[in-house]
């Protein structure tokens, strides 16, 4: 994420103009303006479509579409659980209650600490060992209930 002391209006100009030419721009843009801001803020919707002459409604319809955008601030850890058959066959359910319980938020929701936001993912490509999860871009294997305990309790004593 960028600093607070970059605009809005600066960084979806630059997401803009890298794109410029391009088809298909739009999901680009708003990756990289995800990466700058952490979210896509309702302010760099209504900058996005001015930048590319689109109507707001057009760049949220692609935003609400694919769930890897987000249009809220996640917490400092971004926790996902994988929901896929695979893990669900290995125990994911029980791991899915025991992690909306230990850290008291449920999917989509952020800790009111704003240090981990829990979300469902339906695969992380680590079938042959589940149930998996992943914090951040760390992938971790046969996730138990104190497994993730172990996880959760290392970050939060970082702090």
């Amino acid at each position: 994420m960028t600093s607070a002391a970059v605009s809005i209006e600066e960084i979806v100009k630059t997401a803009v103009e890298s794109q410029s030419g391009k088809i298909g721009a739009l999901l680009p843009v708003l990756h990289e303006v995800q990466h700058q801001l952490g979210h896509i803020p309702r302010d760099a919707v209504a900058a996005i479509a001015r930048a590319m002459s689109l109507s707001r409604a057009e760049v949220h319809g692609v935003i609400s579409f694919y769930h890897d955008f987000r249009t809220e601030p996640v917490g400092e850890h971004l926790v996902h659980l994988c929901r896929a058959e695979a893990c669900q066959a290995m125990g994911s359910r029980e791991l899915e209650q025991h992690a909306r319980q230990r850290l008291g938020v449920d999917f989509g929701e952020t800790t009111a600490d704003g240090r981990f936001t829990l979300e469902a993912v339906y695969c992380l490509g680590n079938c042959a060992c589940s149930p998996s999860m992943r914090i951040g871009d760390e992938v971790h294997a046969r996730v138990s209930p104190v497994k993730f305990d172990e996880l959760i309790a290392r970050l939060e004593a970082e702090s």
